[in-house]
């Protein structure tokens, strides 16, 4: 089965983005399924390393997720 995530939300602020995630990813461990996520507007961020990022010696404020982890190459 072929599935479509569309997201639109930021990263920080509400859970859509990261239960849209979390459903691709569940979505993507099933037998004989695809899944492909669309990044939309302010839900770009969800990939996108912040200013200072880990790799340049900035992790995320206490209690947020980091949710370019959940994505994988194009």
């Amino acid at each position: 089965m072929k599935t479509l995530v569309i997201l639109n939300d930021p990263p920080y602020g509400t859970e859509r983005s990261w239960n849209g995630l979390r459903a691709a990813g569940s979505l993507a461990g099933r037998d004989g399924s695809e899944v492909r996520v669309f990044l939309l507007g302010d839900a770009v961020g969800c990939a996108v390393a912040p200013p200072g990022s880990p790799r340049r010696g900035w992790t995320s404020p206490p209690g947020r997720r980091e949710l370019r982890g959940w994505l994988g190459p194009a």
